[in-house]
């Protein structure tokens, strides 16, 4: 089992966090992992990404020219990493924001209106607990409890009381999440 995934979009949105989750999480489940993350200057609002690798073997490289899945949350990261995504691989985006539709026809492809849903729910900081539930619906890649021990890793103590929550949006992240191709 190998993994190779990308997180982009802005800085703000959780890119860096979800990315983390998941690379605790495959720490917990035995994997060798790879977590890079790359962001501008800005803290909130520049671009953001994170390529993250799971993998049952070593891992040869960090660095990634070709992935598995992306995760897209602005259309910028849709104009550089639609054409990294490997032929028959997946693609994930948020609608939010998307002015040029993914046109690729060798791909999967899904919508996960996780903004306008966390925004009606009045959780946006659930945001990106619900993309990844999404991501993790269509690439189980790692067990829930193991996401959950790799959530609660990443947040800070007093952010623990969250738990619950991010659980929940994580569940409800793999319901809304739709395939387009």
């Amino acid at each position: 089992m190998k993994e190779t995934l990308i997180i982009a979009g802005f800085g703000g949105q959780g890119v860096l966090s979800m990315g983390k989750i998941l690379a605790y999480s495959g720490v917990m489940q035995d994997y060798e992992v790879t977590w890079m993350p790359s962001y501008g200057p800005e803290m909130r609002g520049g671009t953001a990404n994170v390529t993250v690798i799971l993998s049952d073997k070593r891992i040869s490289s960090p660095i990634a020219h070709e992935f598995d899945t992306a995760i897209v949350l602005n259309q910028q990261s849709m104009d550089k990493f639609e054409s990294m995504v490997r032929p028959g691989g997946t693609l994930i985006y948020d609608t939010n924001g998307i002015t040029r539709h993914p046109s690729r026809t060798d791909i999967n492809i899904y919508t996960i209106d996780a903004t306008a849903e966390s925004a009606r729910l009045g959780q946006a900081k659930l945001f990106n607990t619900m993309i990844l539930g999404g991501y993790l619906k269509v690439c189980p890649v790692v067990k829930l409890e193991n996401v959950m021990i790799g959530l609660k890793k990443s947040l800070p103590e007093r952010a623990w009381k969250m738990l619950p929550e991010n659980e929940k949006a994580i569940n409800h992240g793999a319901e809304i999440i739709r395939k387009v191709r």
